[in-house]
């Protein structure tokens, strides 16, 4: 499959190229993220040709990071052009990739059944058991650049975030909603512990 030739070769750039403090958002990530997108459009019935469409979004999702966090998305949609035709990727699908990728962006606003699907799988971990783990990663990244400042404002925004978040897949509903709410329920209780 095309996605998987472009897919190593994008993780291995993220892999040597991305700075260290990139903690969340890496080759891991990326590899969390293509897992995700396979695993759901496997279980909502997608066809083999949307789902290499699928997978290159997922590889290439968050190759921006490589040039920095401002319009990440935007970026990463300037790579796709920059390196999938030598994969074999035509304008056309190239368009519809950069639109998946851009379906991630913060808040999530999908707009046709692929979308939905990259949409969750990049937000899949927020209902897994791993989630404290992986937004442990979140975290220090976060702080490194800022944009928190101690562990109790992290739980205030991941709740707020967790609150406004929804899955739009069948697939992600059913196996990762009730997680979420557990996830969530877990960061209330740490937060009502700092309250008292």
């Amino acid at each position: 499959m095309r996605a998987e030739r472009a897919g190593q070769y994008i993780l291995q750039k993220l892999t040597q190229e991305l700075p260290p403090h990139f903690t969340y958002h890496n080759a891991n990530h990326t590899l969390d993220v293509h897992n995700a997108a396979l695993t759901i459009a496997r279980a909502e019935g997608v066809n083999e040709a949307e789902t290499d469409l699928l997978l290159a979004a997922a590889w290439y999702h968050d190759a921006g990071y490589l040039e920095g966090i401002t319009d990440h998305e935007e970026v990463s949609c300037r790579i796709t052009k920059q390196y999938l035709p030598e994969f074999g990727y035509n304008d056309k699908e190239i368009a519809i990739i950069r639109s998946m990728i851009r379906a991630t962006r913060l808040p999530q606003a999908p707009q046709n059944h692929v979308e939905q699907i990259l949409a969750d799988a990049d937000l899949d971990y927020l209902g897994r058991t791993d989630f404290a783990v992986i937004s442990e990663k979140l975290y220090t990244e976060l702080k490194h650049l800022g944009a928190v400042t101690n562990a109790e404002d992290w739980d205030k925004k991941q709740v707020k975030f967790l609150q406004e978040h929804q899955y739009f897949t069948k697939t992600s509903i059913n196996t990762r909603q009730a997680q979420k709410e557990l996830n969530l329920a877990e960061i209330k209780a740490r937060l009502h512990l700092h309250e008292k």
